[in-house]
């Protein structure tokens, strides 16, 4: 008779699991990916490094895993925030302002997990991000297009130069570090996401209350 895991065994090992990927996530913001090795991870988890390769066999098998979370995460914020707006418009400054918030506010992780240079076998899995990123803001783009919201105009194209964009601008090796600024975090937000509106031809973002209010995690 094949073994069946009880519930509670599948809540420890996914409960385990996830320390390990948080343990990863904090190293990554700290220092980047290549800081993130499986002996400092398990280190921080409070595991044995046996334990970790358990789950992970490889540090390119648990990068990879913290990269898939982290977009998962931030995808699904992203799109509880637009799809909780009342109108097109406002869906997508919601879209660009929740990126850029929740970037701005871990960007160190945000530039590891999206830009840092790192073993091509990763570069795969942040492409598939930045690729979902792109796309949801394309598709935000479009449906304002499509209510005369927008001048016409290439939204696809207008989706990767709005991320670049914010990913230079807020989270990039350039970018001001206003880091713990709360009111400086809030008005460097405020500033790439009219940037981005105005971009796209909303010339009265502001007037219209569109970026009145930011949320910062």
């Amino acid at each position: 008779m094949p073994y069946r895991r009880t519930e509670n065994v599948v809540r420890r090992l996914a409960a385990r699991e996830q320390a390990i990927l948080d343990a990863a996530s904090a190293i990554a913001g700290e220092s980047g990916m290549t800081a993130v090795q499986i002996a400092e991870v398990a280190s921080r988890a409070g595991i044995a490094v046996g334990t970790v390769y358990r789950y992970f066999p490889s540090k390119t098998a648990l990068v990879s895993a913290l990269v898939k979370a982290v977009a998962a995460r931030e995808l699904a914020a992203l799109r509880a925030a637009a799809d909780a707006a009342p109108g097109p418009l406002s869906a997508l400054a919601a879209a660009i302002a929740t990126f850029a918030a929740r970037a701005l506010s871990v960007r160190r992780l945000a530039w590891a997990v999206i830009a840092e240079p790192v073993d091509a076998s990763i570069d795969a899995v942040r492409l598939d991000f930045r690729r979902a990123l792109a796309a949801e803001l394309e598709r935000r783009i479009k449906t304002a297009i499509a209510g005369r919201l927008l001048p016409d105009q290439d939204a696809a194209v207008a989706a990767l130069a709005i991320m670049g964009a914010l990913m230079e601008g807020l989270v990039g090796p350039l970018a001001r570090s206003p880091d713990g600024d709360t009111v400086a975090n809030r008005e460097a937000v405020q500033i790439a996401t009219l940037l981005a509106l105005r971009a796209l031809g909303v010339v009265d973002a502001r007037a219209r209350g569109l970026v009145a209010q930011v949320a910062l995690p």
